[in-house]
């Protein structure tokens, strides 16, 4: 519990209005990240009926667009492409709760670096800019953490009151 304490425990502002506006990009990208992005590519109960995906399955396309860019990405397609879609489906709804913020932003930060220079760079600067949007939003909260509404402060909080 000792390792996750500093990653859980979010930056404060001094005033709880100033935190809500700090939580307001996390909860919008938290939930574009799961509801559409994600649940396009990862089975989640909300993912689209026509992807004919199951709980925690990748689509099956994506695999295959990993394994075209390349070196590391070639040898184990179908494990990045789960990390990938994970990150986005799962990473989105811990972002979207503020639930290990830190640890989900770290993975959005990873995920969004190869979809910009290994997916989308080559198609010009303006179809990299959602996953530019994702990258300095994860970076930001990567930084700060949840801010005071979100799970990791109630739970920093309730580790506080216990010792």
């Amino acid at each position: 519990m000792k390792l996750f304490s500093p990653l859980t425990k979010p930056f404060l502002l001094p005033h709880w209005s100033q935190d809500i506006v700090l939580a307001i990009p996390r909860i919008v990208c938290g939930f574009l990240l799961t509801s559409s992005f994600g649940a396009d590519k990862f089975g989640l109960p909300w993912s689209p009926a026509d992807k004919n995906l199951g709980l925690f399955e990748v689509a099956y396309w994506f695999p295959n667009d990993v394994a075209e860019y390349g070196g590391l990405f070639a040898l184990a397609p179908t494990f990045f492409a789960w990390m990938g879609a994970f990150s986005e489906a799962i990473g989105g709804i811990f972002l979207l709760l503020g639930f290990q913020t830190r640890i989900a932003s770290f993975l959005i930060i990873c995920t969004m670096l190869v979809a910009i220079f290994m997916q989308q760079i080559q198609n010009g600067l303006w179809n990299c800019l959602a996953a530019m949007g994702f990258l300095w939003v994860g970076i930001f909260y990567m930084t700060l953490g949840s801010g005071r509404f979100g799970v990791d402060y109630l739970i920093t909080k309730k580790l506080k009151e216990r010792s």
